[in-house]
Parts: C-alpha cells; structure tokens; sequence
C-alpha cells in the first residue's frame, strides 16, 4: 500500500495541530514523546518533529509533506512546494511575528542603532537576513531557550517570536521592530508533489484543513418562522450564500438555516427573535468547504 510521510510539529503548534487534524477527521494517537504517532488512516504515517526542521526533512525527502512555520521554511532557506497556507498559531487563529526588542530603558531606537552590538535569537537566519538588509554589522548568537531575559545582562536585544507580545512585556522589553509576519504552511517536497498518489493525498488534507479554518467563528443558526413572518427574517438574515428555507409539515411554517460569523450572533438572534423566528438553535462547525 502506498503512504505518505507526514511530519507533524512537536512543540507549541503540537496541540493545536493535533485538534485541527481531529476536526478534518484524522485521530492522531500516541504520548507526545513519540516520534512515530498513529493515525487512523493507513495511508499516512506521521513523524513528529520540530517545527524548526520539517522543511529540512520535506526538502530532502525523509518526509512527503509537513505542517510547520513559514518563518523555519524561510529560515533553513527551504526548496519546497507551499501547498497551502494554513492561518492559526498555538494561542488562536492569527499570524505570529519575529520581533527586534531590546529592554525598555535602552538607547537603541531602530535598527540604525544595533551596529556592533549583540543579539540573541533562535532565527539567526532571519536576523542576518535583516541586518544585512539594512547595512548594519552586529553580532548575532543562537539562543537555546529563554531569549527573553538574556537582555540586557547578556546581549543588547533580542529578536524573538510573538503572538501578543505579553512575554515581551512581562519580561521588561518593548517591541522596536517587527522583522517578519508568519503563519503555518502545509508543505510537500516536489517529488511527492509530482507523485499521482501523494499529491492527491496532500490535496485532501489540505482541502479538509482549510475546511475547518473556515469553520471557525462560523455558526449555524436554524429556526422556525410563520409564512407571514418569512420574509421579515429571511432579510434580517446573513448567509454564505441565501438562506436554506425548508417547508415545515405544519401547514404554513418554514424551517430556516444559515452559516453566518459568531460575532453578529448576539446581535441578530433578538432582531430575528423580533422579527418573528421562533425555535431559534446555534450550533459549532466542524468543517466549512464552499
């Protein structure tokens, strides 16, 4: 039977990939100390690594395909295949930044300032890349863990990854640049893309992943309304596309449904409520695939 090597990352994207993978319909068993965790599909066998390597093993073919940041691909400067670009982080559905920070009382105002000094970080890459860039000579370390407080004890800032940047500020730093925006990416290596079996298999997951990123925030609202009353709601009511209006077996109602955003349901529900819906349920979404 014909596989595909999926590599997974262990780490902070671990869990939420994990749940991700669920929703789309893939169970992904086995202690996070696994290297090889079970999938319930016996056409992918999974690998979990870090995050920072998937490109690496993707580009070399150890592994067909992986889930990982566009900021490692970037990083280890990886000849991959982008299948598609997958929104969501360890904290929620957002990009994550590499920031430059240096502590709050520091001289150091742009990147002008950062010629001959010391920087930690684990993207040294990045960090080099950026440098360069802007004409600037500095020093730039490999941080292991803890880039945080290396600053300013150790070295003059640090360039590091942020969500919402509370880290930064719990430890004293303030943001002076952002240096590069990433979200996850599903990746393949290009002899899997040109294999008629993987890249199939790749568009499939890649295909129920997006579905449940389209699922998030999404509702369905389903409810009862009077014919005369029909058209009232049917207006006060967003849709993907119209609303789904079904007759009922009562003889003058209707069964109305719609996918509409989680943030206009507290607005909306009282309106249709007014406008005569009644029997009004919200139900979470797995998967949205238009």
């Amino acid at each position: 039977m014909s596989k595909l090597i999926l590599g997974l990352p262990k780490g902070s994207l671990q869990e939420t990939t994990f749940g991700m993978l669920k929703k789309a319909g893939w169970s992904i068993s086995g202690g996070s100390r696994s290297y090889m965790p079970r999938v319930d599909d016996p056409e992918i066998e999974a690998r979990l690594i870090r995050a920072q390597e998937i490109s690496r093993y993707v580009e070399n073919g150890h592994l067909d395909a992986g889930i990982t940041g566009h900021d490692w691909i970037v990083e280890n400067g990886s000849d991959v295949v982008e299948v598609t670009e997958l929104v969501y982080s360890k904290q929620g559905m957002n990009p994550v930044r590499w920031v430059l920070a240096v502590p709050n009382d520091s001289p150091i105002q742009s990147v002008k300032d950062l010629q001959g000094k010391r920087i930690a970080t684990e993207a040294v890459g990045i960090t080099k890349r950026y440098l360069e860039k802007s004409g600037i000579q500095a020093e730039v370390e490999f941080s292991w863990g803890a880039t945080e407080v290396k600053a300013p004890e150790l070295v003059d800032a640090i360039v590091e990854i942020t969500e919402t940047g509370s880290s930064l500020r719990a430890n004293n730093l303030r943001i002076v640049e952002d240096i590069l925006t990433s979200t996850t990416r599903f990746i393949a290596s290009k002899d899997a893309w040109q294999d008629d079996f993987k890249r199939s298999k790749i568009e499939k997951i890649a295909m129920m992943l997006q579905g449940v990123l389209a699922a998030d925030r999404k509702v369905l609202i389903k409810l009862n309304v009077k014919a005369d009353d029909l058209e009232a709601v049917a207006n006060q009511l967003p849709a993907m596309h119209a609303p789904t209006i079904n007759n009922l077996r009562t003889e003058g109602w209707y069964s109305v449904e719609s996918v509409l955003d989680e943030s206009v349901v507290r607005e909306i529900i009282p309106e249709l409520k007014a406008a005569g819906a009644v029997d009004i349920i919200e139900m979470s979404l797995n998967k949205v695939v238009p």
